[in-house]
């Protein structure tokens, strides 16, 4: 086993210690997570749909989030199977520590719409829109770079029409990211990465 598998190894092992008991009872580790630098939290798989993506389904889009809740509650929500949600990655305010809930291949149920689910990755930030405090530099910045390697990897361009909030899906009810988000700010990030 090479020096940084062994580090990442380390590093994720002690992400998870962070992670409140019940979570951390199903958040066993099963290797290397679709981003180096988050750590295994997995959802129920009773609130995802099982795919092969891009070979099912094309992935030309990112969809943010805010959770209105906390980071621990939101990656507890994802693995309960009465849920029937999830995100393919929760983003903590205090020190942007991301865990990936679902592969990248899978379907998740973040979106409101199965066309928008099919064909994108969502991103949960931990806070509340009516609440800036929650949009820390540090979870601007980590999760910059997540969205800048998600869209690296699949072929994304780094813009607003691919990157977009939950409340741009077309029938959606929902405001998140919110008006507090800065957009200008996070996009100017992801393409510094």
């Amino acid at each position: 086993m090479d020096r940084r598998r062994i580090l990442q190894g380390a590093a994720v092992t002690a992400a998870a210690a962070l992670l409140p008991a019940s979570v951390r009872a199903v958040a066993a580790s099963t290797g290397e997570t679709d981003y180096a630098q988050a750590a295994w939290a997995p959802a129920s798989t009773s609130n995802y749909t099982s795919a092969n993506r891009p070979s099912s389904h094309p992935v030309d889009l990112v969809v943010l989030h805010v959770t209105q809740a906390t980071f621990s509650n939101t990656v507890g929500i994802f693995a309960n199977p009465a849920k029937q949600v999830s995100a393919h990655y929760v983003v903590r305010s205090s020190d942007g520590y991301i865990a990936q809930c679902l592969r990248e291949k899978d379907i998740g149920w973040h979106a409101g719409s199965w066309d928008h689910n099919t064909r994108s990755i969502g991103i949960e930030h931990e806070g509340w829109v009516d609440q800036p405090s929650y949009f820390t530099s540090t979870m601007y910045e980590r999760s910059a770079r997540l969205t800048a390697d998600v869209c690296d990897r699949h072929g994304i361009s780094k813009d607003r029409a691919h990157i977009i909030g939950h409340h741009q899906i077309p029938g959606s009810d929902h405001t998140d990211p919110g008006s507090n988000w800065d957009w200008g700010r996070y996009i100017r990030l992801v393409n510094l990465v």
